[in-house]
């Protein structure tokens, strides 16, 4: 009998040290990213309770979300008072947008522990997602409880920067740059923040504190352009304008823009360049790029190439009143015969009566009549 009793027990510690050994490989396989490998060791595990949310993480690690949500809910069937499973879970949720569920279940555990930061944060993330306009307060929990939390001082203050809430913008994020000044999201809305407000001097030392944290993104040196134009600095805003471009070269709108730049600084045969080759990217109505264009020849004295330009932007338009009117001035400067200049004016009267330049209009065709008078007479008295 003792021999008998002997051999059982010799042969229940075999198993359980077996088992032990299956929980030991299946453990080795999932730290080394084994993890088909582990999933398959542990279901050969005997206490599968003990396992379902090892499997669980098994299966998100080779993206098979499904697998992973069953096992995580026959996990939690096995140890309802796990609350780390649940938050895990909940997270998943989120992740596989079952986003009511995942309010439910973080709502479940704020209710277990409302003193946990990131249970509010992690619920204020999903209603975020479900437009529920309670996210904010979630944020505000989690940062009340913990007020070095990065994640949800970036939120609240995102939130004030949509709302326009610009003191308290700055107010969260510098609380938030006390504890980790390098974080990039937050000096990331700090510069948006100063940009919005229109303070240029300052939104460009934030853009550019992005950039010396190796943030080199298009978006960030088009805002520096753009706040450098509206400083008056046309050689910076270039600068970082063509920076931007390296990003998306194609970009006609930039090139177009980057060309009335240099328009403005004087370089002419530059801003015919990039005026030019936005027009040849450019799929929409080009009256007004062909105007610029226009304006930019005339300026390098190519007046002949201005009136062709012009009468391809009125094909563009043909409603454009100002593109008549600027076809009209390039003609009165191009003609050398008083009564070609005086029908310019007149025609542009034809096609529109009721136009504000007709004012104007009138008195060029007044002036030019008395110079042709006066030279006439002039040419006379000399015979």
């Amino acid at each position: 009998m003792v021999r008998i009793f002997t051999i059982i027990l010799l042969l229940m510690l075999f198993k359980t040290e077996a088992q032990t050994s299956v929980l030991n490989v299946a453990d080795s396989l999932y730290a080394n990213g084994n993890y088909s490998k582990a999933i398959n060791s542990y279901k050969r595990y005997n206490n599968q309770k003990e396992v379902y949310g090892k499997i669980a993480k098994a299966y998100i690690a080779i993206g098979n979300y499904d697998e992973a949500l069953k096992n995580y809910e026959l996990s939690i069937e096995a140890n309802p008072e796990d609350v780390l499973l649940k938050f895990e879970y909940a997270r998943l949720l989120s992740k596989t947008k079952k986003h009511e569920t995942a309010v439910k279940v973080f709502n479940d555990l704020v209710y277990i522990d409302d003193k946990n930061p990131n249970y509010h944060y992690e619920l204020g993330l999903v209603l975020e997602k479900l437009k529920d306009s309670t996210a904010i307060n979630r944020f505000r929990s989690a940062y009340e409880l913990d007020q070095t939390h990065q994640k949800a001082i970036y939120r609240i203050a995102k939130y004030f920067l949509k709302h326009r809430k610009y003191d308290l913008v700055n107010e969260y994020v510098d609380k938030g740059l006390e504890t980790y000044e390098n974080n990039i999201e937050l000096i990331n809305l700090k510069a948006q923040n100063y940009y919005n407000k229109q303070d240029y001097d300052n939104a460009i030392i934030w853009f550019k504190k992005l950039i010396a944290l190796d943030e080199s993104l298009g978006f960030i040196y088009e805002k520096l352009s753009l706040s450098y134009i509206k400083l008056y600095d046309y050689e910076k805003a270039i600068e970082y304008g063509e920076l931007a471009l390296k990003f998306n070269p194609l970009d006609a709108t930039s090139i177009y823009v980057i060309g009335t730049y240099y328009e403005r600084i004087n370089d002419f045969e530059t801003a015919e360049k990039y005026i030019s080759k936005a027009i040849f990217l450019l799929d929409k109505p080009l009256d007004t790029e062909y105007a610029k264009l226009a304006t930019v020849l005339n300026q390098l004295k190519r007046p002949k190439e201005a009136i062709t330009t012009l009468k391809k932007a009125i094909r563009e338009n043909p409603t454009n009143q100002m593109t008549h009117f600027h076809l009209a001035l390039t003609l009165e400067n191009y003609y050398a015969d008083y009564d070609a200049k005086i029908k310019v004016y007149e025609d542009l009267n034809k096609k529109f009566p009721d136009s504000k330049m007709k004012e104007f209009a009138n008195h060029r065709i007044t002036e030019l009549k008395k110079e042709k008078f006066l030279k006439v007479n002039k040419e006379e008295g000399e015979k």
